[in-house]
């Protein structure tokens, strides 16, 4: 039982304002850009150089990103 008295909004009940405000802040400043990483570049710096051959890693990305 609510023991209170004041109305408890809806989870689905939007805010209007808020939802104005999201929007402006959008078109201003665009969505978010993910930016794409080199996956090749990514293992290279991750790795100690010599640890994984040219080889080896034309190999396995082969297979990750086939």
């Amino acid at each position: 039982m609510n023991a209170t008295s004041e109305p408890v909004s809806h989870p689905s009940v939007v805010n209007l304002e808020a939802l104005e405000a999201v929007a402006q802040w959008l078109k201003h400043h665009g969505t978010l850009r993910v930016r794409k990483t080199d996956p090749r570049r990514a293992l290279v710096e991750r790795y100690p150089q010599g640890l994984i051959t040219e080889a080896e890693l034309d190999a396995l990305l082969g297979v990750c990103y086939r």
